[in-house]
């Protein structure tokens, strides 16, 4: 196994800790976790979040030029999200503040407002309603360990009333009716359902304790596995966006790139079975990517490699080892493009 000298060797006392922890199963009061837990205090990936937190909990986006982009609460559930997988959790001094502040705009009917550039002005030309509104600030709660707290709780429920009959997330409701699914959106098994919406919100659920293995988790995964594309240059490139590697931007078009590796992710958290064909193609779409060094490559970032590789070993390892991984997909494998050609009438 020459992929696991390489892991260990990274700068990154993040990645190490999580290499040894999750892949290894050292036990917490292990000397050398114990060690790496001390200094990731001054690992940069962790020290430049921290530092640059607002005294209200909150973070914000600063371009080179030092004006500020996006929402702050936007951004403050990324900043929640990237420390949630670099193994960082609600005890931290700086993810309890970040909580406090995105619990504090949180709506009493358990949703977050809508962003002012999505939203409509007495119902006209925009969005009174968008999975995403919730699904973004739940999700930097639920990678933390906040996804049992009772607000957060409120907040699932307000997502899974939004949710359409056949188990999709809708893109939203504007002027009263669903808003259009653009092509790169559509799902295959899904008239209305958004793949950004429901990747969304799937994320959420597979991150909670018990909702995880939810049938509504369990629908949503398998309307994500009804597109069963692989592109190798997109393998990895959530990891990268979560480490920021990549930039975290877009809204609608934020799951635009299909990544298998999240697919993966997904699979495991939601306790889905390899004996399931779907999941088993990609596992071996997967395995056939893998380096000849062990290391999965990505190669517009090719220092998030070892990161990737922890990643995909780490589903890998959940779904091959875990007994309790039995749910299976009864859904007809339908072939799907997102753009179907239109036949002529001439």
């Amino acid at each position: 196994m020459t992929y696991l000298p390489l892991l260990l060797a990274d700068p990154s006392p993040s990645l190490r800790y999580l290499v040894l922890h999750e892949l290894f199963q050292r036990p917490l009061d292990d000397p050398e976790l114990q060690e790496l837990d001390s200094l990731r205090a001054a690992d940069p990936l962790i020290q430049d979040l921290v530092k640059t937190q607002n005294a209200d909990g909150s973070w914000e986006s600063v371009d080179p030029s030092g004006s500020i982009q996006g929402e702050k609460l936007y951004w403050s559930a990324q900043v929640l999200v990237r420390l949630g997988y670099l193994g960082v959790d609600c005890t931290h001094p700086a993810v309890q503040h970040g909580a406090e502040f995105i619990f504090s705009c949180q709506l009493e009917d358990g949703s977050w407002p809508l962003p002012p550039s999505r939203a409509s002005v007495d119902g006209i030309d925009g969005y009174s309603m968008i999975p995403l509104q919730t699904s973004i600030p739940l999700r930097g709660l639920a990678a933390c360990g906040f996804a049992a707290d009772p607000q957060s709780e409120r907040a699932y429920e307000w997502l899974l009333r939004q949710r359409l009959d056949d188990g999709a997330w809708p893109v939203g409701i504007t002027a009263g009716n669903y808003g259009g699914v653009a092509g790169y959106r559509r799902l295959p098994h899904s008239r209305w359902g958004c793949r950004t919406n429901t990747t969304a919100a799937l994320i959420c659920l597979s991150h909670h304790p018990q909702r995880c293995t939810s049938s509504p988790a369990h629908q949503a995964l398998d309307h994500l596995l009804g597109r069963e594309t692989r592109e190798q240059l997109n393998l990895g490139y959530e990891v990268a966006r979560t480490i920021g590697a990549e930039k975290a931007h877009g809204y609608f078009t934020y799951f635009t790139r299909f990544d298998p590796a999240l697919l993966l992710d997904l699979c495991w958290r939601s306790n889905a079975s390899a004996d399931d064909a779907r999941i088993q193609n990609l596992i071996d779409f997967i395995r056939s990517s893998q380096g000849p060094y062990g290391l999965w490559e990505y190669a517009n970032r090719p220092q998030v490699s070892r990161w990737l590789t922890f990643d995909l070993l780490r589903s890998l390892s959940h779904i091959d080892n875990n007994p309790d991984h039995d749910w299976i997909s009864f859904e007809p494998r339908t072939p799907f493009q997102p753009y179907p050609k239109q036949d002529r009438r001439y």
